[in-house]
């Protein structure tokens, strides 16, 4: 959610990996260990909270969080509580860092000390104030000075034990003097609106000036202030609670005789004086809080159109986006923003394609494609992440489930079996687990998203290519990602994939270790997969999935996501057998005359065409190209009296199928959608009935190729559109360029030598991956000049904010530290450029 200002969207967010905390203070009875639970809290609102663990003074928590943020804050806060059965959670200690803090620990793991939480440290929200000095004339005519001091409301105030029943005092105080008053109690709310009124004599009467407006003792001015305390009502015998206060002194006054602003609320002076802070013990944290400040879409059209043409650069290695990944410290902060703005704009497949090329080109050995952490890798990753998400929980979530749920040990190291626990019952366990999540997979390709297809089918075809007397390589390129770095984490580490809420207890992390371990090895094909373990008892239990229908099924699963129809089908690519069994055709009626009844066929789909013959192994009656299949979709009882059927439209006319049973039906609709969903011509309507006796029985319209009346279901479920804003993605890569700049600028250089002297790189130019350097330079001269322009862009919005922006606003009350650090960034940029 991004908020809106002059011209520009604002968007925060922040993810976060709770990671442990250490030495908690023990309970104080005989037990001493502890049920602990962290939360995550914007300020004091709470937006995560952990799974409990039990019984331990160091908590392992492992759990990753990421939200956009709606709204303003101040701290970023994190409580470890201690849960209680019978009363309510005590909160052990705090970590609260200040929004202008994040920068520090930014993408680091840090151990942050606990600090106690009272009334002082919860301090939060801000109050609206007005002062104003005038003259009163008493009865007697002597002039006095009267201060009114005017509490307007309040915002944000802290929610005290689930209620807020807010009322604020009002003193002016001085050195002998002390004189308060109170406004009313607002019942539930922590945004009261008071607009109260209270006076206050100031100077003692005295002679009027008309040279001076107010003529006062300066001294007296000097030594008094106004100070609001805001309270919570409390019904409790403790008394009423603490929320914040503010101390203005009324030299403010000087320059004009009425003031006006909002305050952020503090502490108490004498507040927060708490115990050492190694008392509480320590929590590690690693934080990424990301602000971007977007323009409107035609600002990034240079940059972005340097992006979007990646693809079609030759060599790929001079285009801006693998420019990117070679000047960026990681590569996976390259390929999160790419990827994301290349899905958007649908180019995702064709750079992928164009730099698995490259990088297979560059590969050596068979036996290490795609095995390192480049951009290739990286990219491929990010978008399994985000396109496969859906098909992942389809997947793999309720067998996930079912093993969390179930608690059984399937623990097969002899070391490491508890007592009264049985190795061969413990084996059979495991072996149902992998076998349930070794069928769900493989049985899973239809449902494989698109674009991950896509994405295969260019990794197979350039490894086929590359080594074309390995016959297995065209397998090991794609199950180095489904399995290896899809399924088998997903697996691992639940959490991390949205599959449990929550770090799974350590009995069944330790199964769900077991269970990718030997999926991971029955993905990869090896030739020697007892040889692949380390430890002799996964060995021993791998002797189960010896047998060759386990290496056929990963075989099947692999052609059907790396298959596509709508290449050339005298591509590298051979014919792939996706499914086949008998079914019921009606004749298509291609013969003029004649009955149009039903007969049994044998159909045969392949990634190329779909047949039918009269038995299988005969020469096909009929065969159609899956280009020519434009619509695949359930056929309504009422057309025929039959159950089951469906139609696979084409340019002529629809075949009409009866299968032999509901699920089977289900079978063939979805993997015929799958191979066909992307031809250019697919229909978005069809008809749901048969044409019968001169018209549709759905529509009633009379001419054969009348356009449909129904639209179509469209792709399968796991194809979900995503939720990206392609300008965003836009500013976080030139973020990235603009960090990157001496790298970027370093890159020119090693582009000049390159050019001038054909002998050893130097060393320092070495880490670049130039191919081409006249064609590289002119892209970066292409890409800074962008991030130049974008920079002033954003340098100019800053000056202008600046001169606009007022300290004491309802944007920025005083007391608003990352507001002072933003004055006085500007103030030394405005002295600079003087």
């Amino acid at each position: 959610m991004a908020v809106e200002e002059e011209g520009l969207r604002v968007f925060q967010s922040v993810r976060i990996k709770i990671g442990e905390a250490k030495n908690l203070p023990s309970y104080p009875g005989p037990n001493k260990m502890r049920d602990c639970y962290c939360t995550v809290n914007l300020d004091q609102e709470e937006v995560f909270r952990t799974k409990i663990v039990e019984k331990s003074l160091c908590p392992f928590y492992g759990e990753d969080f990421y939200c956009e943020i709606p709204r303003s804050f101040r701290h970023l806060s994190f409580y470890i509580f201690d849960r209680d059965v019978f009363r309510r959670d005590s909160i052990i200690g705090k970590v609260a860092i200040q929004k202008e803090d994040l920068p520090k620990y930014h993408n680091r793991d840090t151990w942050f000390q606990l600090q106690h939480v009272d009334a002082d440290s919860e301090v939060q929200g801000k109050v609206h104030l007005e002062l104003r000095l005038s003259e009163v004339i008493t009865d007697t005519g002597i002039v006095c000075h009267k201060l009114a001091a005017r509490i307007l409301e309040c915002q944000g105030l802290p929610i005290v034990n689930g209620q807020c029943d807010p009322y604020a005092t009002v003193t002016l105080a001085g050195p002998f003097r002390s004189e308060a008053k109170k406004t009313k109690v607002k019942k539930k709310t922590n945004n009261p609106q008071f607009d109260e009124v209270f006076y206050f004599e100031v100077t003692r009467p005295c002679s009027y000036s008309k040279k001076s407006h107010f003529d006062f003792e300066e001294e007296d001015v000097d030594k008094l202030e106004i100070r609001v305390d805001l309270w919570n009502a409390s019904n409790l015998k403790f008394g009423d609670e603490f929320l914040g206060e503010l101390r203005i002194p009324l030299k403010v006054l000087r320059q004009s005789s009425s003031y006006e602003a909002w305050y952020f609320l503090q502490p108490r002076d004498n507040g927060s004086k708490s115990l050492k802070p190694d008392d509480l013990g320590s929590l590690r944290l690693n934080v990424v809080y990301t602000e971007d400040h977007v323009f409107s879409s035609d600002y990034y059209s240079p940059l972005r159109d340097l992006l979007l043409k990646s693809a079609d650069v030759e060599p790929v290695s001079a285009s801006a986006a693998h420019i990117l990944g070679e000047v960026c410290r990681e590569k996976q902060e390259a390929a999160i923003p790419l990827v994301r703005l290349l899905l958007h704009y649908g180019r995702v497949v064709p750079f992928i394609s164009a730099i698995a090329s490259a990088e297979v080109k560059r590969t050596q050995d068979p036996n290490t494609i795609f095995r390192g952490n480049s951009l290739t890798s990286k990219c491929i990753d990010e978008t399994m992440k985000l396109a496969g998400m859906h098909y992942l929980h389809v997947t793999l979530k309720p067998t996930i489930e079912e093993i969390c749920q179930s608690h059984r040990s399937c623990e097969i190291d002899p070391v490491k079996l508890r007592d009264g626990e049985n190795l061969e019952n413990n084996m059979e366990s495991l072996r149902q687990y992998v076998d349930r999540i070794f069928t769900v997979i493989t049985k899973s390709g239809v449902s494989c998203p698109t674009v991950m297809c896509d994405i295969f089918f260019s990794l197979r075809e350039a490894a086929a290519k590359r080594f074309q007397d390995d016959l297995d390589v065209r397998y090991t390129a794609v199950s180095s990602f489904i399995f290896l770095r899809f399924f088998a984490p997903a697996i691992l580490s639940p959490n991390l994939f949205q599959l449990t809420p929550h770090h799974t207890d350590p009995q069944t992390s330790r199964t769900l270790t077991l269970i990718s371990k030997t999926i991971q090895t029955l993905g990869s094909l090896s030739k020697s997969k007892s040889a692949s373990f380390k430890e002799s008892y996964m060995a021993t239990f791998y002797e189960f999935f010896n047998e060759q229908k386990y290496a056929d099924a990963v075989k099947n699963f692999l052609d059907l996501i790396s298959s596509s129809g709508r290449r050339d089908p005298k591509s590298i690519e051979q014919p792939i057998l996706l499914k086949e069994g008998f079914m019921i055709k009606r004749a298509q009626g291609r013969k003029r005359f004649g009955m149009k009844n039903f007969k049994k066929r044998w159909f045969r789909l392949t990634n190329h065409e779909f047949t039918y013959q009269k038995s299988k192994g005969d020469q096909p009656l009929c065969s159609i190209p899956i280009e020519n299949i434009l619509a695949v979709e359930r056929l309504e009882e009422e057309s025929f009296r039959m159950k089951n059927m469906f139609q696979v439209i084409q340019p002529e006319r629809a075949l009409y199928i009866q299968a032999n049973n509901c699920v089977e039906a289900k079978d063939w609709i979805d993997i015929l959608t799958k191979v066909s969903q992307c031809n250019q011509k697919r229909l978005t309507v069809f008809h749901p009935s048969a044409y019968l006796n001169g018209h549709w029985l759905c529509c009633r319209a009379s001419s054969d190729t009348a356009t449909g009346c129904t639209p179509c279901t469209g792709s399968l479920p796991a194809n979900i559109q995503l939720d990206i804003d392609g300008d965003r993605e836009t500013e976080r890569i030139y973020s990235l360029f603009n960090l990157y700049m001496g790298k970027l600028e370093k890159m020119q250089e090693a582009c000049g030598s390159k050019s001038v002297y054909d002998g050893p790189e130097q060393e320092e130019y070495s880490t670049f991956i130039i191919d081409d350097p006249q064609e590289t330079y002119k892209t970066l001269k292409q890409v800074i000049a962008g991030v130049g322009a974008l920079e002033q862009e954003h340098a100019q919005y800053r000056r202008d904010k600046f001169k606009k922006t007022r300290y004491g606003s309802q944007e920025h009350p005083i007391g608003d530290k990352s507001f002072q650090n933003y004055i006085r960034q500007q103030s030394e940029v405005s002295t600079h450029s003087i």
